[in-house]
């Protein structure tokens, strides 16, 4: 229950319509693409800094949990209002605040979408790697928080590689200023990297310094297809192992090429088991080294073919509707995205098939190969008992056998609420007591975000 003043104080700030009370209007913000709800007592929606340094100290004020959220995209539960209280949506902070071909940077607000800052940054030469498959749909925001990544992330890094600075309001209500706007800059503790990933437990951004990459001269597309499994993923790793890094490296597996069949008749080759999707680029004259270097790499006794793609464009887009499609046909799946080093993918690979043999549970897999990060989708029927059970059971040991080859338990989607219980398998007890003195001083009252990532 709020305080009584409490929303008459808030109104004050954000004003009365940007401000939502009535729980009709509060449902949308209960839930996020990982399909749990918890309602919020209120949503509020920030338009600057200044009143997200406002709300935040309100709610310290009335001890009044706040639950950051930018679009909902995320799969792990890291924007759902788990203890009630105050939803701060950062939607309508929508600014691209300065675009600096000059210095290859775009500074904006939390609400800007992933893609409008590509076609920002596309009309001056430019893009930003960060690409997720809710690109068109996510915000800098939520990629910021979790540190999202996507397909060229093999090549180009992860969110935080291309993040130069923030502005952001910690959990005590205090605004902080972390970066610089040069890629050199070592004066004191790197806490850009520290609040990026940090899925809104230390800080609220309001504002981030986006360093910019040159968009390539030419694009290369190649599709290798495989009899078995065990061929394609020992062909990752020769692909990763020579100089010519690709910069995109794609694995389906044959429940993911199945359910590309059946709504693309005659795409795939019919005895493919394993298809890899593979992007080199660069500079024209370089292009079609690269191409044949990765193309040799592919070669192994399971190879069936490996040809040019003639489309790129199509084939992404059918690998970017894979996730849409597996929720069409399992909305309650289990979705998780571990990431293991690229030489044990193979062991990988092998593991989660005798899991899904042993547990009886179907299992689609798919992903960013090239980083080792694979997306596991266990389809079950919440309204089976036995089955959630076994897919519980199956996923458990599907943790283990991540961290036993020296993985972890989330490359992109964060920990949220669907990964915490797991955090302590891969966490020791004496960093996570320091990751929790981290969160005491952002966050001294706990209002922040609670419930997330800690077990």
């Amino acid at each position: 229950m709020l305080p009584a003043d409490f929303i008459s104080r808030l109104q004050a700030i954000v004003g009365r319509d940007n401000l939502f009370t009535d729980p009709v209007d509060c449902y949308a913000y209960a839930y996020d693409n990982s399909r749990k709800i918890f309602p919020p007592e209120a949503v509020a929606f920030a338009l600057n800094t200044q009143q997200v340094r406002d709300v935040i100290q309100l709610c310290n004020q009335c001890a009044v949990p706040v639950t950051p959220r930018g679009r909902g995209t995320g799969t792990a539960g890291g924007s759902i209002p788990e203890c009630g209280g105050l939803v701060l949506s950062l939607e309508r902070m929508r600014n691209i605040i300065l675009v600096d071909p000059a210095n290859r940077l775009i500074v904006a607000e939390p609400g800007v979408l992933n893609q409008e800052i590509q076609e920002a940054a596309k009309q001056h030469g430019f893009f930003w790697p960060p690409d997720p498959s809710s690109s068109a749909y996510c915000s800098i925001g939520g990629n910021l928080a979790t540190c999202a990544a996507g397909p060229h992330a093999v090549k180009y890094g992860v969110t935080r590689d291309h993040v130069l600075g923030l502005k952001a309001v910690t959990g005590n209500g205090e605004i902080i200023k972390t970066g610089c706007a040069t890629t050199k800059g070592v004066v004191g503790y790197d806490l850009t990297r520290l609040i990026i990933g940090s899925e809104g437990t230390l800080a609220v951004i309001t504002e981030a310094t986006l360093k910019l990459t040159p968009l390539p001269q030419s694009v290369g597309g190649i599709t290798a297809h495989y009899a078995d499994i065990t061929h394609c993923a020992r062909a990752i790793t020769a692909i990763m192992a020579q100089p010519h890094i690709p910069s995109a490296l794609e694995f389906l597996d044959s429940a993911a090429l199945d359910l590309i069949r059946g709504r693309h008749p005659g795409l795939l080759p019919e005895n493919s088991r394993a298809m890899l999707m593979i992007e080199a680029d660069g500079g024209t004259a370089e292009i079609a080294d690269s191409a044949e270097a990765i193309r040799r790499a592919c070669q192994n006794d399971g190879l069936i073919t490996a040809e040019a793609t003639a489309d790129p464009a199509g084939l992404w887009a059918v690998r970017k509707a894979l996730s849409p499609l597996l929720r069409d046909i399992a909305p309650k799946k289990i979705n998780e995205d571990i990431v293991v080093p690229v030489s044990r993918l193979p062991e990988l690979l092998q593991g989660l098939g005798e899991l899904s043999r042993k547990y009886r549970v179907a299992n689609v897999n798919f992903g960013h190969a090239g980083n080792g990060n694979i997306h596991v989708n266990l389809l079950i029927n919440p309204d089976d008992p036995d089955e959630m059970r076994r897919g519980e059971a199956c996923l458990d040991e599907v943790f283990d056998l991540v961290l036993k080859l020296g993985g972890t338990l989330s490359g992109e989607h964060g920990v949220g609420r669907e990964k915490r219980a797991y955090v302590g398998r891969e966490i020791d007890a004496q960093t996570m007591a320091l990751m929790k003195q981290i969160k005491q001083v952002f966050d001294p009252n706990g209002i922040l975000n609670p419930g997330k990532l800690f077990p």
